[in-house]
């Protein structure tokens, strides 16, 4: 998928870009496989703001995406690609050969008419999904299940890719496309391919009025606050946040802290962990 640049007419389009939309077959979403989400805009039940910057945005109807491909030995023929607002991958309808329709993350190559299937034998081949014990070594893969019969939960995002590196004792390595290097059972699925729209994170917002369709509120500066309000408040004029290191508003080190637990369930199938983890 291409980025559209636009010509500087106006403030907000002098640095946007779009994402082209060549590849997505204009078709109203399937209204059996949609339902209407409600969004909290980072309220609780009492209308207290507890997630900042959050807030307004476009309607959106959530589409129902089949992350386990739990239907086995049917093929399925692709018959249309659309656009998901609830994500930047874009979703392919497939129609099974007994008239099911279900929709799925559209992997990059893929075309109108191809046909796809869920088997533990099946080819290796885009769209495809298969345990990992069967997948070659050095095959691209996404939508990568941690636990068997879970659903994919892995690698999921437009233009994401993972590599099957090694296999032994019923566990297989993979590279995550943080640079992760993760042990999985390899009775997990995964579908062979890499997720379609690899241009998503090229784009460019251009104007604030972009992140408020996206239901993102403007998100202010510490240094900018009051006392009460954030570590580095306070000062007079443009003041320095005043402290070692910088801070969270609630004193937590910010910037390169360590956030993961500790003693996370999944600590011993992490063979190499991503660098900002």
């Amino acid at each position: 998928m291409t980025i559209r640049l636009y010509k500087a007419y106006t403030p907000g389009t002098r640095n946007r870009s779009v994402l082209g939309f060549e590849e997505i077959i204009k078709s109203n979403p399937q209204k059996k496989l949609t339902y209407r989400q409600h969004n909290k805009q980072g309220r609780n039940n009492r209308g207290i703001i507890t997630s900042r910057y959050r807030g307004g945005g476009h309607k959106r109807l959530y589409r129902q995406i089949d992350f386990r491909r739990n239907k086995k030995n049917i093929s399925g023929k692709i018959i249309t690609i659309e656009y998901d607002p609830n994500r930047n991958a874009n979703i392919g309808l497939i129609q099974y050969e007994d008239g099911e329709k279900r929709y799925i993350l559209y992997p990059r190559g893929l075309k109108i008419g191809d046909t796809i299937i869920s088997n533990i034998e099946a080819p290796i081949l885009v769209g495809n999904a298969l345990p990992s014990t069967n997948i070659p070594l050095g095959t691209a893969i996404h939508n990568i299940e941690i636990t068997p019969g879970k659903g994919g939960q892995l690698v999921r995002t437009a233009g994401a890719v993972a590599k099957l590196i090694a296999k032994e004792n019923n566990l297989a390595t993979l590279r995550l496309p943080s640079g992760e290097i993760r042990l999985i059972s390899q009775k997990c699925l995964a579908t062979v391919g890499q997720i379609g729209n690899v241009d998503a994170n090229n784009r460019t917002i251009g104007k604030a009025g972009s992140k408020r369709w996206l239901g993102k509120r403007p998100r202010v500066r510490g240094v900018v606050m009051n006392p009460i309000d954030h570590p580095h408040g306070g000062g007079e004029g443009r003041a320095p946040i005043g402290r070692k290191k910088p801070l969270t508003p609630w004193g937590r080190t910010a910037l390169g802290e360590r956030t993961r637990k500790m003693n996370k369930y999944s600590n011993s199938f992490i063979l190499r962990r991503r660098k900002n983890s």
